[in-house]
């Protein structure tokens, strides 16, 4: 992997993270359309780290408020005291889902999951979705009325995400309109949630890439890591401020138009649903192979 494949793919990832467009759509379209290789799912993964630095650096002081309600709930013997101490454990619950599927679905998510005819559909399918939930919600409750029952179809909602193409950004965005939240407080609640799952994705892919024999360079994952995060950092800013003022239309719009897109290259045979395939699979480590017996007189 060049450098250039390295910065590209690292602004692809952060811009596209928290926006509710798909980081892994646009990260398995970019390389196709620069004819690059596809990065794979576990370099995917690492630089996602990038981009859970931003979430915690940006909402540091929504985070050590969490934690410290979590503790002191615990000490004290009365875990959901305060709306700080809920939030944690919501978070926690909401997780579980997304843990559980991502465990028994990995090679499915891996590979057939990231044909360009499965992202185009979740494209189109998860936009038209948005659409219609953006307009029967009621954009009235906050992240304090939130209640176990909100958490845990949150939680399912973000699942979803695991089908490339449906953003996990925004099946979170969509549970929490649903449930009647504020855009902003939907887009708040949706990084807070974001940290566990994608910090635990991207550690658990670390350990098989660095058991490979064949991976990126060390240069080329910092230096992804390392502009996903700044560009993560201005995607949040932007996304909260934006959300207070105005509704997803733009975001339902761009993603019907990137899926029937897609749909349109694939068919005219310009891109290839399944092309780098070779490399979508988490890289392993080769087998010894069998020692024969040496046959002695």
């Amino acid at each position: 992997m060049s450098l250039l494949e390295a910065i590209v793919l690292g602004l692809v990832q952060g811009l596209t993270e928290f926006l509710p467009i798909s980081s892994t759509a646009h990260l398995r379209i970019a390389p196709e359309l620069f004819g690059w290789p596809d990065p794979g799912a576990a370099y995917s993964a690492i630089i996602q780290l990038g981009t859970v630095a931003a979430v915690l650096i940006y909402f540091r002081k929504d985070i050590v408020a969490l934690v410290k309600a979590f503790v002191v709930g615990l000490v004290k013997r009365d875990p959901f005291g305060t709306l700080e101490a809920r939030l944690a454990w919501f978070v926690g619950v909401g997780t579980l889902p997304i843990g559980i599927c991502g465990l028994a679905f990995k090679k499915l998510i891996e590979t057939q999951f990231r044909s360009l005819y499965v992202i185009a559909g979740s494209l189109i399918v998860l936009a038209v979705v948005l659409f219609v939930v953006e307009k029967r919600a009621s954009h009235q409750r906050t992240v304090a009325d939130m209640t176990w029952k909100d958490g845990i179809l949150i939680g399912l909602w973000q699942a979803l995400a695991l089908v490339p193409g449906s953003s996990r950004s925004g099946t979170t965005l969509t549970g929490g309109l649903s449930l009647g939240l504020k855009r902003e407080d939907a887009a708040r609640y949706s990084f807070l949630l974001s940290i566990p799952a994608t910090t635990l994705a991207g550690i658990f892919e670390l350990k098989h890439l660095l058991e490979a024999t064949q991976r990126p360079s060390t240069v080329a994952l910092v230096v992804g890591t390392l502009v996903a995060f700044l560009s993560g950092m201005a995607a949040i800013a932007w996304l909260l401020s934006f959300l207070k003022r105005r509704t997803t239309l733009v975001f339902v719009v761009y993603r019907i138009a990137l899926g029937v897109l897609l749909l349109g290259l694939l068919q005219a045979n310009i891109l290839k649903p399944m092309s780098g395939v070779e490399n979508l699979a988490t890289p392993e480590a080769p087998t010894k192979p069998p020692v024969e017996k040496q046959i002695t007189d």
